[in-house]
């Protein structure tokens, strides 16, 4: 008999991404209630936004340590450019990931064509063994896996025989799943790891509990199966991982160990903004500079209490 554990619900809240035309996300992780899935520790989801009416992603260059960057579309294009001389653009079905590890910085911007943008942003953070080594980005295009009623695409890890070469530094899981109406898909599961599910679109019951469009379905460690039935279709996102086992600081862009490590970061990256407006002999700093003339974002102020850990 199947291990099963009982699905808890993380509800989104809406979160502006700047200026006036802000782009809202919604986001799911982190939140009071729980930090990680595995190695997960962050996800926005966002759209079908109209970008004439929503700017669309215009996200000049910031910096990130600690982490990797997993861009994921439904709809539209985002053009990548970062600090170590990558440039790419992630298309619907496409994996765009940034390793950041010691420091990198990044812009992602929409295309020009792109009229409707819809995905999910997420992080993952590396472990302390992994977390300051040289940034790095790959691209991926995961072929479709088909069975009855459904289609998936493993773009993290391995699930359906079909396992993706990209690389990740603890145990992962990352798959977009496509339910045709009346469909109904058992999961196989590895037990060591813990699991969410991502309803983007359509109606959705996974066991027996109803997931609502946005929210996410967390399944504990011991789970061996879990079974995804839908009326109507849907699409949905399964994430997974080995529990991480540590405790992070996530303030801003950074992920960090303490208070005192974050507040380094941001004081790096400011001093590379004032030197940037020096010359351009001194703009590189610990985070080096994407190709292009998008100006720099300024890091907010930090609190004037220390920052908590989250586990």
């Amino acid at each position: 008999m199947n291990a099963r554990s009982s699905i808890e619900i993380l509800t989104p809240r809406e979160v502006p991404l700047g200026g006036l035309r802000a782009m809202t996300v919604r986001r799911t992780l982190p939140q009071r209630e729980r930090s990680f899935i595995g190695g997960w520790c962050f996800l926005d989801h966002y759209g079908p936004d109209p970008v004439a009416e929503t700017g669309g992603m215009m996200v000049t260059p910031h910096p990130h340590t600690g982490l990797q960057t997993v861009s994921w579309l439904f709809t539209g294009e985002i053009d990548h450019v970062d600090s170590a001389g990558n440039a790419a653009t992630v298309r619907p079905g496409e994996l765009n990931l940034m390793t950041a590890g010691r420091g990198i910085s990044h812009t992602e911007v929409s295309t020009a064509g792109t009229t409707i943008l819809h995905g999910a942003q997420l992080w993952v953070a590396l472990p302390s063994a992994s977390r300051f080594i040289e940034p790095g980005f790959e691209h991926y295009a995961p072929p479709a896996i088909t069975g009855h009623r459904w289609q998936a695409r493993v773009f993290l890890g391995s699930l359906f025989g079909s396992t993706s070469p990209v690389s990740t530094y603890s145990a992962l899981l990352g798959v977009e799943i496509v339910l045709a109406p009346q469909a109904r898909l058992v999961l196989p599961l590895d037990a060591s790891y813990e699991h969410g599910i991502l309803l983007d679109s359509g109606d959705l019951v996974v066991d027996d509990v109803t997931v609502l469009e946005s929210e996410l379905a967390y399944a504990d460690l011991g789970a061996t199966s879990l079974t995804l039935t839908s009326r109507a279709g849907a699409r949905l996102l399964l994430l997974g991982g080995v529990p991480l086992g540590e405790e992070i600081v996530m303030w801003w862009n950074f992920v960090g160990r303490s208070d005192e490590e974050i507040r380094s970061f941001r004081a790096a990256w400011q001093a590379q903004l004032v030197a940037r407006e020096s010359g351009p002999e001194l703009v590189d700093g610990d985070f080096g500079v994407p190709a292009g003339a998008l100006p720099p974002i300024p890091a907010p102020e930090l609190p004037s209490v220390r920052l908590k850990p989250r586990r």
